[in-house]
């Protein structure tokens, strides 16, 4: 082979070396930002990952939430119908007051003759009628206001009351003209005395707005205990510990939470009227208790309860 041959192959050679180191070169870039490109998108579908699961989170509280209003409604639409039930019974009671009224005047227009003293007996007979029926119209109306309003006030009440608080230590319940609320002495009290916890003056802030929204009704609060013996500097017996336990709440209501006093009464039951055994711990507990009525003023009852109040 003669030199210049030599010296050219040499040169190609040099050529395609430094060809395939350039190629090299670029390949390493390449697959560098394609790995990069990899680790984003990887870091952006775990990204996506969580915020499926918390969307999933989200609907499935939504579901729980769906079912529960649902639960309320059925149990509504139930009280409902209850009441129209008893409507309906009223109005028969009505339709025969009225028949037999309709009967009497018949049988006073089949008379021809009648004395002066029979006309005017007649005529109070029909008066008084007549207010019977203004009067059973007016029981009507006024069971039937005290039925929503009851109603109203117990929705507005655990809707108020469901945030934070477990079932046991709370229930509202609607029980003819009135609205209970039992409360568990382990979230009011501190154990075994009448001092309220730091739970308790949420949860009676919470009532005490509810009941300064509504000024016609009075607030009976009555404390109860188990059966186990209690003697000591400040408590007698069960029934000292009761009475100072509800007269704290009242205090509560009145000095932090601005509750008008004359609206207020405090009472203890001691160990008696209880709801299960006083031989379970968890019968015990549940007879620990302090219970809340909100309900209409007496004298509103007396009204009612007066046929000389139904107007003419």
């Amino acid at each position: 082979m003669s030199k210049n041959s030599m010296k050219f192959a040499t040169k190609c050679m040099l050529f395609l070396c430094a060809g395939l180191f350039v190629t090299s070169c670029v390949s390493k870039k390449k697959f560098v930002s394609l790995q990069q490109e990899l680790d984003a998108a990887n870091a952006d579908l775990g990204k996506c990952g969580v915020s499926l699961n918390e969307y999933m989170q989200k609907l499935s509280t939504c579901e729980q939430e769906k079912d529960r209003l649902r639960s309320e409604i059925r149990n509504m639409e139930n009280t409902v119908n209850l009441r129209q039930e008893q409507i309906q019974d009223l109005k028969v009671q009505i339709d025969d007051c009225k028949a037999q009224r309709d009967k009497q005047l018949t049988q006073v227009g089949d008379l021809t003759v009648l004395s002066q003293s029979a006309n005017e007996n007649i005529k109070e007979t029909l008066t008084q009628l007549e207010r019977k029926d203004k009067y059973i119209h007016l029981l009507q109306a006024a069971k039937s206001k005290a039925d929503s309003i009851n109603l109203a006030l117990a929705v507005n009440l655990k809707g108020v009351l469901k945030d934070g608080i477990e079932d046991q230590d709370v229930d509202v319940k609607v029980d003819k003209t009135v609205v209970f609320i039992n409360l568990s002495d382990k979230m009011l009290y501190q154990s075994g005395s009448a001092n309220l916890t730091p739970r308790a003056q949420e949860v009676l802030g919470k009532i005490a707005r509810i009941i300064e929204s509504r000024p016609e009704l009075e607030v009976m609060v009555e404390g109860y205990t188990d059966n186990v013996p209690i003697k000591n500097a400040c408590m007698e017996d069960n029934w000292d510990l009761s009475v100072k336990r509800s007269t704290s709440v009242v205090r509560a209501l009145q000095r932090n939470y601005k509750v008008d006093p004359n609206r207020l009464i405090a009472a203890g039951r001691g160990e008696y009227n209880t709801l299960a055994p006083n031989d379970t711990e968890a019968g015990r507990a549940t007879n620990r208790r302090t219970r809340i009525i909100i309900m209409p003023k007496l004298n509103q009852f007396y009204d009612l309860l007066n046929p000389n109040n139904v107007p003419n």
